[in-house]
């Protein structure tokens, strides 16, 4: 199966995920690792779409995500660094997907320059991490104020 650049784009627009995990690691000279990772979930009858993306894009895994899901993961900052961002820099995602890519590259180039090797970088990556793959709604709900002091409405969930 050939991908068409601009096809990925889409299909990652909707299916993909730039992730990063910050993961206690006492090994670690900080206690923590930085785990940037880009996946795409699908259902194993489509698992043929997982593997071409991994020939696409020369790297990476195909591997059971859970249950009948299958995913398509790049974890090695190499590869995310020199084939993953260039492709997503070239091939704008259109959704709000973008800006969590953004989020994500900031983070490894910051790591490139050896921020995850400090408390003040791990500081800045975990507050990039935290805006990330968040629900729009979140950003916009008002907040709420205890024990019902907020009556306003949110006509998107219907909640008070």
């Amino acid at each position: 199966m050939r991908l068409e650049a601009q096809w990925i784009a889409g299909f990652v627009d909707g299916e993909g995920c730039f992730h990063v995990g910050i993961a206690k690691h006492d090994e670690m000279t900080l206690g923590v690792q930085v785990l940037p990772e880009f996946t795409v979930v699908q259902h194993e009858r489509d698992a043929q779409l997982l593997h071409a993306l991994k020939a696409y894009f020369g790297c990476g895994v195909v591997r059971r995500n859970n249950g009948d899901r299958l995913a398509y993961r790049v974890r090695d900052r190499k590869c995310l660094v020199d084939v993953i961002c260039p492709f997503f820099m070239k091939h704008r995602l259109k959704s709000m997907k973008n800006v969590d890519f953004l989020k994500f590259r900031r983070v490894l180039l910051a790591m490139e320059e050896g921020a995850h090797l400090t408390a003040e970088g791990i500081e800045e990556i975990k507050r990039i991490a935290e805006g990330m793959n968040r629900d729009d709604q979140d950003r916009v709900r008002p907040s709420r104020k205890r024990d019902g002091e907020n009556s306003e409405r949110n006509s998107l969930s219907g909640k008070f």
